[in-house]
């Protein structure tokens, strides 16, 4: 099912009812800054694994990552020491994921790691959908085979046609990217870009 939302002057029925799949336990499929995500309420471990299983990772080996509002929300999941606040502060909203130690008051499945990747993207919708969840969502992107075209990653109309059967809401916010997001380990206090995505930072 498609769900068309915007930057702004969203219909709060439109949002109450994305908070209410979401705290049911649904997963949806959501614009970011880069590509369409797959989501669900990170704090339902039976959510997560059924994201897991559509996207087919293994959470023993696979870094899970979490999307909020804002970095003053997050800071009751994960440790975030005074340099990597400063780094998020000066980066964030945008294409990049954190990798910092997981708090205590995340599920048992991100304790597999005793680490998570942090997002905060640079699109409303998300942002809107998060505060109004009072509550990160899981996420992973979207990904398609290299035998498709990359339109099943980008157009929500074909994104509905691909998934709209294992999820429970695809909300249509535009054509998507298709560049992930950088990711950038701050696990040890020495920052170590591990992939370089859409965002340019200097660490």
């Amino acid at each position: 099912m498609l769900l068309k939302l915007y930057e702004k002057n969203n219909a709060r029925r439109d949002i109450d009812r994305i908070v209410e799949i979401l705290n049911d336990g649904g997963v949806i499929i959501y614009p970011t800054d880069t590509t369409y995500a797959f989501g669900c309420h990170a704090l339902k471990e039976r959510a997560i694994e059924r994201v897991c299983e559509i996207k087919g990772l293994d959470t023993k080996h696979h870094l899970l990552s979490v999307v909020a509002h804002d970095i003053s929300s997050m800071s009751e999941y994960v440790r975030i020491d005074n340099d990597t606040f400063r780094l998020m502060r000066d980066n964030l909203p945008g294409p990049f994921t954190f990798i910092l130690p997981a708090g205590n008051r995340l599920p048992k499945i991100f304790k597999n790691r005793k680490e998570v990747g942090i997002r905060i993207p640079d699109n409303s919708i998300v942002q809107e959908i998060c505060e109004a969840l009072g509550a990160p969502l899981l996420s992973t992107s979207l990904k398609v085979s290299e035998r498709e075209d990359v339109e099943y990653m980008t157009l929500p109309e074909l994104i509905d046609e691909k998934y709209g059967d294992r999820v429970d809401l695809i909300i249509d916010g535009g054509v998507g990217d298709t560049e992930q997001s950088t990711i950038i380990n701050c696990v040890d206090g020495e920052l170590e870009i591990v992939r370089q995505g859409k965002g340019w930072i200097e660490v």
